[in-house]
């Protein structure tokens, strides 16, 4: 659709060829008051809005969309822009550099300093729902945790770092995640594992997609597993009798990961 001859040229577009698309909404009194202030030095306006071409003669606004509707207020029949080309990564980069749009950060392999300054900046927000929360604390368990792994951020509830459920949805204005695949660990001896061990592959099975084991409580699994004779069972059959949350219809599930001998 663009021009490519046209693309990252400053050129000066009549106002009724440019539509505002889904800029950001800012006070009346700062688009009526600026407004005044352009009318008044000359009306020109010297930071160009971003535009990238929709049809012939047609543009939309892709950053600074405030000047757009300051030069709107103001009566303008014509302003400077600059066009940018219409892909996607263009127009995310154009409304970050124009404040419109608050750049994020991928938790799952930010670095620690990343993941400081982002919770930062949450924490500093006014009305900030993690004001609370200690810096210090929150870096470093975050840092310090699986998160190549998650696939959402309800595991940060669970790093006692003061980022409950009732606020881990803020974390979403600056984060972003990718998750990895789990690694499937090495087959287990449940005859002669150690807690450790059984703890890291329940932990493997529950968390599997569709598992068969989702509402099993991990801790207490273990627990009753560990401290089981197992070195005499012949088959997984005697775990369904430890009321740790698996039953019959669940046991078969552990074949994947152990076996006994």
């Amino acid at each position: 659709m663009s021009n490519l001859s046209k693309v990252g040229k400053l050129i000066h577009l009549y106002m009724d060829e440019i539509e505002l698309g889904d800029g950001k909404n800012a006070p009346e009194f700062l688009i009526s008051s600026t407004a005044k202030v352009l009318n008044e030095t000359g009306g020109r306006n010297w930071i160009p809005i971003i535009v990238k071409e929709v049809g012939e003669d047609k543009y939309e606004v892709i950053g600074n969309s405030f000047i757009f509707a300051v030069a709107e207020a103001a009566g303008l029949e014509k302003v400077w822009c600059i066009i940018a080309d219409e892909s996607e990564e263009t127009e995310q980069i154009s409304k970050i550099l124009s404040g419109e749009k608050t750049p994020q950060i991928n938790l799952s392999t930010a670095t620690r300093d990343e993941i400081k300054a982002a919770l930062q900046y949450l924490i500093e927000k006014p009305d900030s729902k993690l004001k609370g929360v200690k810096l210090p604390v929150a870096t470093n368990r975050i840092d310090e945790a699986p998160r190549q792994y998650w696939k959402d951020f309800k595991p940060i509830t669970k790093l006692g770092c003061g980022i409950t459920t009732a606020k881990v949805n803020a974390l979403k204005e600056v984060f972003y995640l990718t998750p990895q695949p789990i690694p499937e660990p090495e087959k287990v001896n449940l005859s002669t594992a150690t807690k450790d061990e059984i703890e890291a592959a329940l932990k493997y099975l529950i968390e599997k997609p569709n598992s068969k084991l989702k509402q099993v409580d991990l801790a207490k699994a273990t627990e009753r597993i560990a401290e089981a004779p197992r070195q005499n069972w012949k088959t997984l059959e005697p775990i369904t009798k430890l009321k740790c949350g698996i039953g019959k219809a669940k046991i078969n599930a552990l074949k994947e990961i152990f076996y006994l001998s």
